[in-house]
């Protein structure tokens, strides 16, 4: 290994939310965070290193993208996962949950549904509210900590005011890489009813199976579907706001850009831009080295709760860095079992019901960070449960 994944860094007075922010979500400071989804890794030498030189400039006026940022992202599509894209489908934004607010606001009108498949990342319910949209929820089916899309239940929701189906692949927080057949059966029931997909593939990269873009399965599909990734869950450089859609259907895609320029939305800063070439062009092995890293720790955490006979259990996901951890197994009500973890073990995790009530007895662990952190709060955790 060339990368040293171990490496404990010291994040607090850095003004990063997950540390520094503890006491306005939690309301605790003493907490070990392992709730936001950046990393506790540092950022590939390549990408600091590239961000560097350019800083060494020292202006740092208005950036615009160039023919090869374009070619860059259309070549990490084809050699990570099989899609062949043209560089006229790609539109540069500067996030991926802005780009939820302006999908939605462009390709569908107030009053409309919008379809999602709880528990789902929260910040999809905000989106939907704020633009006076009808939220619609079609609840995975869950058995022993697997999800399964409940594709006979969203039948029965849809109508003729169902304009949206917004789908996490691979999801957050249940971990779940949905397989061809099971996109196959979602896109077509879309399909014949007239509903345009928003697929956020924001985990695309951080996966642990084989991870099919909805749109790359068919034209037909291709032509319903305005798919939002980044490269900054997959690199940790969120906080750079560097994202972008992808979309073959001009009209969609037309839509949701003239959207998108009225949000403001629709540039992105020279230093995003800079980390987004750096790492789709040189950043591939650290991936590589970084997926053995997050495996282990995955599977770490697994045999640690076994082996200290923890009631706590998950199903190991087959994408993201983000455990589902459940409960359910205590007889603690849930603000209870929250409670104890933010008293007791001092633990900061995500709450289950953030996502959707089906996330009840439930909360979201992330284990992106470096062993011995890991096995510390792992440690917290089982004293107290």
């Amino acid at each position: 290994m060339i990368y040293n994944f171990d490496e404990i860094i010291d994040r607090k007075n850095t003004n990063c939310v997950k540390y520094d922010a503890l006491d306005t979500y939690f309301g605790y400071e003493d907490l070990q965070p392992l709730w936001v989804a950046d990393m506790d890794f540092k950022t590939p030498d390549v990408i600091n290193q590239a961000i560097i030189n350019r800083a060494s400039h020292g202006i740092y006026g208005y950036a615009k993208s160039t023919k090869n940022t374009f070619n860059l992202v259309q070549r990490w599509m084809e050699k990570r996962h099989n899609w062949n894209i043209d560089i006229e489908w790609i539109s540069f934004i500067n996030g991926v949950v802005p780009a939820y607010s302006a999908a939605i606001e462009a390709l569908s009108n107030e009053g409309d549904e919008i379809i999602v498949q709880t528990p789902v990342y929260f910040p999809l319910f905000k989106s939907i509210k704020e633009n006076n949209r009808t939220l619609i929820k079609n609840p995975l089916k869950e058995k022993n900590g697997y999800y399964k899309m409940d594709l006979e239940d969203l039948k029965s929701k849809i109508t003729n005011k169902s304009k949206i189906f917004v789908l996490c692949s691979p999801h957050n927080p249940v971990g779940r890489v949905w397989d061809k057949n099971e996109l196959e059966e979602l896109a077509q029931i879309c399909i014949e009813n007239n509903i345009t997909i928003i697929s956020d593939e924001i985990h695309a990269d951080l996966v642990f199976k084989k991870f099919t873009p909805l749109a790359s399965i068919s034209n037909e599909i291709s032509n319903i579907t305005l798919t939002l990734n980044s490269p900054g869950k997959t690199f940790n450089i969120a906080g750079l706001n560097c994202a972008y859609a992808i979309c073959k259907n001009k009209d969609i895609l037309n839509k949701f850009n003239k959207e998108a320029k009225k949000r403001e939305i629709n540039s992105v800063n020279v230093f995003g831009l800079t980390a987004l070439e750096a790492a789709y062009e040189f950043g591939e092995e650290w991936l590589e080295e970084l997926l053995v890293y997050l495996k282990n720790n995955i599977t770490f955490t697994k045999d640690y709760l076994k082996n200290n006979n923890s009631k706590i259990d998950f199903n190991e996901p087959e994408a993201t860095y983000l455990l589902w951890l459940s409960f359910k197994n205590y007889s603690n009500l849930h603000e209870k079992v929250k409670q104890k973890l933010l008293s007791d073990s001092k633990l900061a995790l995500n709450d289950g019901t953030s996502f959707g009530v089906e996330g009840k007895g439930f909360f979201r662990l992330n284990c992106a960070l470096p062993k011995e952190n890991l096995e510390n709060a792992l440690c917290k955790i089982v004293t107290f449960f």
